[in-house]
């Protein structure tokens, strides 16, 4: 059973690791000036820091072979092991090796966490509690950094590498006294390679991952050129954009506290499929609420709601389908929001050239098909 203390630090935990990560993009020229790099260097870098994912999801495995905690600790210590790096060489080498390792980190702690609330709570009420630890993302962006923002404006670049190595070993000491020494499942046992060959075996994990990756690439048709069609349509970038910021982070904290209302009782698969139509419908809304920047921001807001609730929602459902292996499938779904989000890089400036409703209406399409992988997921789960 889970204790609230442990909630409690899980969340703090991801609080730090979720700042560390959206701390980059807002603050990406202060950390090159200070390194004496230009802005194509530090995106290689980040680029490099996407493929963390990648290697993440070869190392969850070990979560389901060795245990929740181990992972846990392997996830945290690198994590720590990367920002004291910059505490003692705050170089661009040295930047280099420790935004992909922080990253790693994350990739490695959040599905052994997600696991270990999936072996311990039990599914009628999981979604509840997956969506309480949920708000450290948004938090980290309405919180976290804002304060990494005032650190630097005091400090100089450098000052929130040592808050962060400071936050991961306290997390790892307390976590590491937290947790208890659970078995890993039974049917784990054996090559590390044993859960993924799960994965890929199953029909229904196989439907789920595809749903995630539809999802993540619909979303970034409107997040990665939202910002390029207000400065088309209002010419007030600076204005708009940081408006802009400030509704994404109160919408994510509204879809995570709505689904860990309603979902539990509304049952998953339908609280799924109530947010796929709401962030489709969301989308088709956005050229028309586009006529003035209060209705674009109206509109941002709807898509980015409905957006991180079919997230949220999508957790409980995901780490119930195969119990034996369910680190390795909470890592690969990390894994697809990184393919999702590679797609949706790749589609969104293509459909642009035709103007923003294109972008919206791909969005929509794109949100349908997900709402097919459900339905081939939920069959699939009903006949296996």
């Amino acid at each position: 059973m889970v204790k609230n203390r442990q909630v409690v630090l899980f969340i703090a935990a991801r609080l730090a690791l979720n700042t560390s990560y959206r701390m980059i993009y807002p603050f990406l020229s202060a950390f090159g000036r200070g390194m004496g790099v230009d802005l194509e260097a530090l995106s290689l870098v980040v680029t490099l820091r996407s493929f963390a994912g990648l290697v993440g999801l070869m190392v969850a495995p070990l979560a389901d072979r060795r245990g929740r905690r181990a992972s846990m600790l392997l996830g945290l210590g690198l994590f720590t092991l990367a920002w004291l790096l910059m505490v003692f060489f705050p170089t661009f080498a040295a930047f280099c090796v420790a935004l992909p390792l922080a990253a790693m980190g994350n990739y490695i702690f959040l599905p052994a966490m997600q696991a270990y609330l999936g072996d311990a709570v039990v599914y009628e009420r999981r979604g509840f509690i997956l969506a309480v630890t949920e708000l450290s993302w948004s938090l980290a962006f309405i919180a976290g950094v804002p304060l990494v923002g005032l650190l630097i404006a005091g400090d100089g670049w450098t000052a929130p590498f040592p808050l962060f190595a400071g936050c991961g070993a306290l997390a790892l000491v307390l976590v590491a006294r937290a947790m208890p020494r659970t078995p890993p499942p039974q049917q784990a046992h054996g090559q590390i390679w044993s859960g993924l060959k799960q994965v890929l075996a199953s029909p229904a994990a196989r439907g789920v991952l595809l749903m995630s990756l539809l999802l993540t690439a619909a979303n970034e048709e409107v997040n990665l050129l939202f910002g390029v069609y207000l400065e088309n349509s209002f010419g007030l970038q600076l204005a708009a954009l940081g408006a802009a910021s400030a509704v994404i982070g109160i919408a994510e904290l509204g879809g995570e506290v709505i689904s860990g209302g309603i979902v539990d009782r509304l049952g998953k698969e339908r609280s799924i499929v109530v947010g796929i139509v709401a962030n489709g419908l969301a989308a088709l809304a956005l050229p028309w609420l586009g006529a003035s920047l209060e209705g674009a921001l109206l509109g941002l807001f709807l898509f980015y709601i409905t957006s991180e609730y079919t997230y949220v929602c999508a957790l409980p459902l995901i780490s119930e389908i195969l119990p034996g292996a369910r680190a390795t499938l909470m890592a690969a779904n990390v894994g697809a929001f990184s393919i999702g989000r590679t797609v949706g890089a790749f589609l969104a400036p293509q459909a642009y050239t035709f103007g923003f409703g294109a972008n919206a209406a791909l969005a929509m399409g794109l949100n349908l098909m997900a709402l097919g992988a459900l339905v081939y997921t939920t069959r699939k789960r009903t006949t296996g």
